[in-house]
């Protein structure tokens, strides 16, 4: 009787839990205005300030009737700097949360992080490689195409990656959680040692490139890498609602999802597929930034339950909140010097997420 008394008191309080929590509308629409207000605020911070009275103006929405002489200044900062880093730095968070939720769904563990296991790592290897390589004398005649190749660099890395750790956690069917983590570090590893390689090799100016995807900035953000951006984030958030379901059901095993009519092979292959492109391009256009993809879903689970049709666009959100709240911070907080973002997002995400850690090991002692 006692343990029918237990599994009936935890049912209770199981949907408790469910009634509290704010309804899919409600929760995304509190998400958009927190991305709304924290763009507002970076939009008006920053070395050049531009007080939220001579914003409006600035934008172009209204014609200014005070004769700002600083109208001039106010416009090129926001146009040409400001709505591109605050736009990228939406992106960029949106897609590596979205990736991360994405990862730890499919191989149903909770520390599973692109930038945990290798992949971010892997990405900006290749992203390395291809500035060292179209830098040199061997790729001068590609030089031209830096920009269009450092995304496709990146994508090739973290795609090679990820089927790479998915091929050695797996066998028979089954992935081993113990073996996907080690290989993930291990992974992580070798391509930190490619980089400090061509670290080794770099001049100067490649030496200054290559810092930059290691620490992680978004100071090179422009219109140009945002249309690369958009249409990735664009096909993922569509195709984030197909798998949606499938995520769910692949909670209770592959099997159990197999027979309740949903196909596995393919599901992984489009998650793996995703996972790559949007670090990838993630990496591309602001090096390595981690704990955003472990940290967003963490959180979201506690308040919106782990339902991913609803889980995925929330982390889209609220990962675009954080970067772009970050973001902020790391330009303001020392300028007019900026201090590099993945710094940041380390310095704040991995006592959060040991602090989930503590508390994940206290429910289980009980």
């Amino acid at each position: 009787m006692s343990v029918l008394a237990e599994r009936r008191t935890r049912a209770n309080q199981r949907r408790a839990g469910m009634s509290l929590r704010p309804a899919a509308p409600l929760a995304l629409l509190c998400l958009l205005a927190a991305l709304a207000a924290s763009a507002l605020v970076a939009l008006t911070v920053g070395a050049a300030g531009i007080p939220l009275a001579r914003l409006p103006a600035a934008l172009g929405l209204w014609a200014d009737t005070t004769a700002n002489p600083l109208l001039a200044r106010d416009q090129l900062v926001v146009w040409s700097i400001r709505i591109p880093r605050i736009a990228a730095a939406a992106m960029v968070g949106g897609l590596l949360a979205v990736s991360g939720t994405i990862m730890q769904g499919l191989f149903r563990n909770p520390l599973a992080d692109p930038a945990l296991v290798g992949v971010s790592s892997g990405g900006a290897f290749a992203a390395a490689a291809a500035i060292v390589f179209t830098d040199s004398q061997f790729g001068e005649s590609l030089r031209f195409l830096q920009h269009q190749l450092l995304p496709i660099a990146a994508f090739a890395g973290s795609l090679v990656t990820t089927i790479v750790l998915y091929g050695i956690a797996s066998r028979g069917g089954r992935t081993s959680i113990a073996i996907f983590l080690l290989a993930g570090l291990a992974i992580a590893a070798i391509a930190n040692a490619g980089i400090g390689l061509l670290v080794f090799v770099a001049d100067d100016r490649q030496l200054r490139d290559i810092t930059f995807w290691m620490l992680g900035s978004l100071s090179g953000a422009t219109w140009t890498k945002l249309t690369a951006l958009a249409p990735v984030l664009a096909a993922a958030l569509i195709a984030c609602l197909w798998i949606a379901r499938g995520l769910d059901v692949l909670v209770l095993g592959e099997a159990e999802a197999f027979h309740s009519g949903v196909d596995v092979e393919r599901l992984k292959r489009i998650s793996i597929v995703l996972v790559s492109a949007m670090t990838g391009v993630a990496v591309s256009v602001c090096g390595v930034v981690g704990f955003v993809g472990i940290v967003v879903p963490h959180l979201l689970r506690l308040v919106i339950g782990p339902g991913h049709r609803l889980l995925l666009p929330a982390s889209a959100l609220l990962g675009a909140i954080l970067l772009v709240g970050a973001d902020t911070v790391a330009r303001t907080i020392v300028a007019p010097a900026e201090m590099p973002i993945g710094i940041l997002t380390a310095a704040i995400g991995a006592p959060f997420f040991l602090t989930l850690l503590l508390r994940q090991r206290s429910l289980v002692s009980l």
